[in-house]
């Protein structure tokens, strides 16, 4: 009798499928580990990014490494969840950290911006379980209300690694070789110990009581066509402004991608419970809202916070190692936000608050960095990420949470891979989109900022500086950005006053021989009268030019040079060429001012001279600032939708114990019916829930109304 109860608990006989706090800490160790390790990655490579492109000169397709990374992980996401649901957790959770240290290794042997993107798509396929899958399992343990108050461990463990992420990445960048290997690539050889030790953690602690199978079919036509959907999309948001948004292959992407969302819907309702996305989830307004507002926040949140790390190096100057700790505001907030709506969450059952605050706070903090300057200080910056780490605490977990509430047992892992999935969705747009678009608008803006007058008269002074031009701290942004234009200006300069001197000279020849063939000097005396008005000629040129050209320098035998090392004199010049600059900087014919090099490596600036640096340092800014326009106007979407957010209270059972409660009435029901039984045992929520699909669970008056009308049903005759 005991083996047949256990089989139909889905426990193993003898085993107890009610896990006691002893089990479920173990459990959460193991879940730890690999959390530890997809969160680590996440912030690790951040600070490096702009050292990795520089080295493998492609800055400007740093998109292509984090899509690709997000694409994989994305789509992989709802089929570890599915997976999941048949087979079992701990199976998945495994092959996904195997998975993981596979495509890390890989990276690590990267040449070139888009290989590295190939192997991080690789990384993405076992991230994608290994986001998915802890979330998952919380929910087979825990019952929602239970979950806040173990969320600290994980709280823990993603404070640390995200302390530790910018940390080690920006060492490891900031390190030129270690061992005998460049120091950005240990930024994904580190996770490889890492993932061996959580592999090894998981293999000991992770045991789960395990749920009977309820499906043997995969929807793997709908797993492809969420392939066909999304990456044709997120290519044309990455390569629309090469190809051009209306270009015959972006109408194809845009074509393919429209088919595969029709072809993927048509496919869930086809398969109904065994689809990868079952529709049924839908009818919960709870999830479809949480589902909603994690599209919006994940764009918001991925998209922008990838260009703090960038703006941190580029525009204030930080060292990676540096921009890590400075990373340090926005960490304090997302943990004191998560713990305090956790605690919350935990003594009240209730959330709705938390979603509101969440993306009032993100759209503050996106305001507040609207209003960045190339010269704030950093402590304007800190107080916008702090804003933006209270706004995500309180997201984070509150939507998987809300997710997971509206549905039974028999979906809890899909529910909670469809809640990161979109999520990832979003993330995955907005990253493409955000981060092409500042590429997209950067050499506008870098035009923009030359043509200012008083930011280019600043760099024009200080690029024809001979002390400011010979330090070798300069080299890499002279040859860059500014010897083309001084070339340029020199040349023409130095021909203006070879042709006013050519002028003069022939003007005097000229004069003489004029003379000679009138006869009033004689034809033997021409070479000497000539002579004579060239030289005083050219006295009298030299004078003029270095009254109007002050840097001009004439030697005796007619060669010409420009000397800069006066301040006034090349304060004038610089005055004299900056409007015709301008002009050409205006009408974006500027030389080498917009060269796609200056994006794609941008080491140059490093060390270089302020004033030098100033017109690339305020077209970064400008770029960075339309991306947080953009964010927060996305994120106010997110804060009107959670107005209308729906959040019936929390269960207070986990799944487990919910299957065990259902398993229970139902052999009592057996019972009552072998023995003839006139009362019939009351209904189960869980079994409550499958009446009405994913809908959402009863409160507590209305389970109490339930139980009144079954006893009136009871009494009457």
């Amino acid at each position: 009798m005991s083996d047949v109860a256990a089989s139909r608990t889905g426990a193993a006989p003898g085993t107890d499928p009610v896990m006691t706090h002893r089990m479920i800490l173990f459990v959460i160790f193991g879940l730890m580990a690999g959390m530890f390790l997809s969160a680590l990655d996440q912030t690790i490579v951040g600070t490096a990014i702009r050292t990795i492109g520089d080295d493998l000169h492609g800055l400007s397709q740093q998109a292509w490494v984090t899509t690709a990374y997000l694409i994989t992980s994305t789509i992989s996401t709802p089929i570890y969840g599915k997976l999941s649901d048949i087979f079992g957790r701990r199976p998945l959770f495994i092959f996904a950290i195997v998975v993981f240290i596979i495509g890390s290794i890989l990276a690590s042997f990267s040449t070139s911006m888009l290989e590295l993107a190939a192997f991080r798509a690789v990384q993405g396929l076992g991230a994608g379980g290994l986001m998915s899958m802890p979330l998952a399992i919380m929910g087979d343990i825990l019952a929602p209300r239970e979950r806040a108050k173990y969320q600290g461990y994980f709280l823990a463990v993603f404070g640390i690694s995200s302390l530790l992420g910018p940390l080690i990445g920006g060492l490891f960048a900031g390190t030129e070789e270690i061992l005998g290997i460049a120091g950005w690539r240990w930024v994904f050889l580190i996770n490889v110990p890492i993932g061996i030790f959580a592999l090894a953690i998981v293999l000991r602690f992770l045991h789960i009581p395990r749920h009977p199978r309820h499906s043997v079919r995969i929807d793997w036509f709908g797993a492809a066509f969420v392939i066909m959907a999304l990456v044709p999309l997120l290519l044309v948001a990455e390569q629309g402004r090469t190809w051009g948004w209306g270009s015959p292959i972006s109408i194809l992407c845009y074509v393919i991608g429209a088919i595969g969302i029709v072809a993927f819907v048509i496919t869930e309702v086809i398969m109904k419970d065994d689809a990868l996305i079952p529709l049924k989830l839908f009818r919960s307004p709870t999830f479809s809202m949480a589902t909603v507002i994690g599209v919006f926040v994940g764009f918001g949140m991925f998209g922008a916070m990838l260009t703090i790390p960038l703006y941190l190096q580029l525009v204030m100057g930080s060292t990676p190692t540096e921009s890590g700790f400075q990373m340090l505001p926005m960490i304090l907030g997302l943990m004191i936000a998560s713990i305090g709506s956790g605690q919350i969450i935990a003594r009240t059952g209730r959330y709705r608050i938390f979603p509101i605050l969440g993306t009032a706070f993100m759209s503050l903090a996106f305001y507040w960095l609207t209003h960045l300057q190339y010269d704030t200080s950093y402590w304007f910056m800190a107080g916008a990420m702090l804003l933006l780490g209270l706004g995500l605490g309180q997201l984070m977990q509150t939507l998987t949470i809300a997710s997971q509430n509206s549905v039974g047992l028999r979906d809890m892992g899909v529910a909670t891979s469809a809640s990161t999935f979109f999520r990832q969705i979003g993330g995955t747009l907005g990253t493409a989109v955000l981060l092409s678009l500042m590429f997209a608008v950067m050499p506008a803006n870098i035009q923009t900022s030359f043509a200012n007058e008083d930011t280019l008269t600043s760099a024009l002074d200080a690029a024809f500086d001979p002390d400011v031009a010979s330090d070798p701290a300069n080299t890499e942004i002279m040859s860059q950005i500014y010897s083309p234009i001084v070339t340029g200006v020199t040349d023409a300069t130095t021909a203006q006053v070879q042709a006013g001197l050519k002028k003069a000279t022939d003007a005097a020849t000229a004069a003489v021989a004029a003379q000679v063939a009138a006869g009033t000097i004689p034809p033997e005396a021409q070479a000497a009268a000539t002579a004579q008005a060239v030289a005083a000629a050219q006295t009298a040129a030299t004078q003029k030019i270095q009254e109007q050209i002050p840097v001009a320098r004439v030697a005796d035998d007619g060669t010409v040079s420009l000397d800069f090392s006066d301040p006034t004199q090349r304060a004038d010049f610089v005055a004299t060429v900056v409007p015709t600059l301008q002009d050409q900087f205006a009408k974006g014919s500027g030389d080498n001012a917009n060269d796609e090099s200056a994006i794609n490596d941008t080491s140059f600036l490093v060390g270089a001279d302020p004033r030098l640096a100033k017109p690339m340092l305020v077209a970064f800014n400008a770029s960075a600032v339309t991306v947080y326009w953009v964010a927060m106007w996305v994120v106010i979407i997110a804060f009107v939708l959670s107005l209308f957010f729906r959040t019936p209270p929390l269960r207070d059972k986990s799944a487990l114990q919910e299957a065990v409660d259902d398993a229970a009435a139902l052999e009592a029901q057996r019972a009552a019916n072998e023995m003839g039984a006139l009362i019939e045992p009351i209904p189960s929520k869980t079994e409550e829930l499958a009446v009405v699909g994913a809908g959402a669970p009863q409160s507590r008056r209305e389970a109490r109304e339930a139980r009144e009308a079954a006893e009136r049903d009871r009494d009457e005759p």
